[in-house]
């Protein structure tokens, strides 16, 4: 009688530790589905950000170089390190990130730089200590003093190229500018993107965020020609498009009015109501061109009311690829968003994850990000695994 009492006992406390096993395994496998159905096969990810590895980048008050400007020493990442760009270089992953010394309070109140960051597993990150790109004495003084270089998109082309789309920051106007190299450390600056387009009509215009289209060719990322032209999308609050024919000087695309060719524009009650600014390289994919985007939310009235007010998050939206200026698909929900606490802190505690870099690296591909304006973090996206 009391072995049969304890065989029932124990085949009660297998069957509930079986149940216990099968009901993890059955939300594990749900919330991997709900993940997967949140993303139509046109998009890209889920991008899951790797454990115990963030933030990447922190600031580096021990990180100092003689600053042209001030003719003295300057701890030019001391404050804040965020918005980085990144390129695959010799089986490596280089990021190249904006620095933040302490000059002034605020935001775009102090002078950026950007310094350099290898790793070969994108995720340790051997820093230089120096800058590789700033404010000089050179022919981009009059735009770069004295806000200095900020936001850099980096993508390369076929033969080697480095080229680099950055912010320049006079503090007067902010202007969309090219750069080139062939080893990431030593930059050609050509200025101005749009300086010669239209007659010089948007050489002073208030403009950002370049993201150059590129493809995967046998493995690699590089730069890619739409329509026998090289060409990116750009803009801060609503996304254009713009061509050219030496990634140097580029020509945007203009409406029958003559005005800009607004392909995309914010959303009355989502959460890219008050932005939709251009990410990373665009990708030019089987479906289309995806562009993945950052998108902010408003603060008040028209907001999304499912994220916080004036919140950074990604949004992902792909183009015809006959008619680049035509979308043919857009993620009504953000596909990454600010979960850590220091993505909700530092200079942007509304939290923010704002992509610029996107490379593909040992099979996968790794989305690069600047924490609340403070950090620099990374998500990788496994296509094997999601797949």
């Amino acid at each position: 009688m009391s072995i049969c009492f304890v065989t029932v006992k124990m085949n009660s406390m297998h069957f509930g530790i079986l149940r216990l096993l099968a009901i993890s395994c059955l939300l594990l496998i749900t919330t991997f589905a709900e993940a997967q159905q949140g993303l139509p096969d046109w998009a890209l990810g889920p991008f899951v950000r790797p454990e115990g590895a963030n933030p990447v980048i922190s600031p580096d008050p021990t990180s100092t170089f003689f600053d042209p400007m001030s003719k003295q020493e300057v701890a030019w990442e001391a404050s804040d390190v965020f918005n980085p760009g990144a390129v695959v270089k010799d089986n490596r992953i280089y990021v190249l990130y904006r620095g933040e010394d302490k000059s002034g309070t605020g935001i775009g109140k102090r002078t950026s730089r950007l310094g350099i960051a290898e790793s070969k597993d994108g995720i340790r990150m051997k820093r230089e200590k120096k800058p590789v790109f700033y404010p000089d004495e050179d022919d981009q003084k009059e735009n770069e003093w004295p806000g200095g270089c900020e936001d850099p998109r980096i993508a390369v082309t076929r033969e080697g190229l480095y080229v680099m789309l950055y912010t320049q920051w006079n503090r007067k106007v902010a202007r969309l500018a090219v750069a080139t190299s062939r080893d990431l450390k030593n930059w050609t600056k050509h200025g101005p993107a749009f300086q010669t387009a239209h007659n010089g009509k948007f050489k002073d215009l208030f403009c950002k965020s370049g993201s150059v289209v590129t493809k995967l060719e046998d493995g690699k990322q590089v730069i890619t020609k739409v329509n026998g032209k090289y060409m990116m999308y750009w803009g801060e609050r609503y996304m254009n498009i713009a061509t050219s024919d030496d990634l140097i000087n580029w020509i945007p695309t203009l409406n029958e009015k003559g005005d800009l060719d607004l392909v995309v524009t914010p959303r009355r009650g989502y959460f890219d109501s008050d932005m939709t600014e251009c990410g990373p390289p665009a990708l030019l994919t089987e479906k289309g061109i995806l562009v993945l985007y950052n998108g902010k939310n408003k603060g008040g009235e028209g907001r999304d009311t499912n994220y916080t007010a004036n919140t950074y998050a990604a949004g992902q939206v792909l183009f015809d690829l006959n008619n680049p200026s035509k979308v043919i698909a857009r993620l009504d929900k953000p596909f990454f968003v600010p979960t850590e606490s220091f993505e909700k802190s530092g200079q942007y505690p509304d939290g923010t994850v704002f992509i610029q870099g996107l490379v593909y690296f040992k099979d996968k591909w790794l989305l690069y990000y600047g924490c609340a304006d403070s950090q620099v973090g990374v998500a990788i996206y496994n296509p094997k695994i999601s797949n």
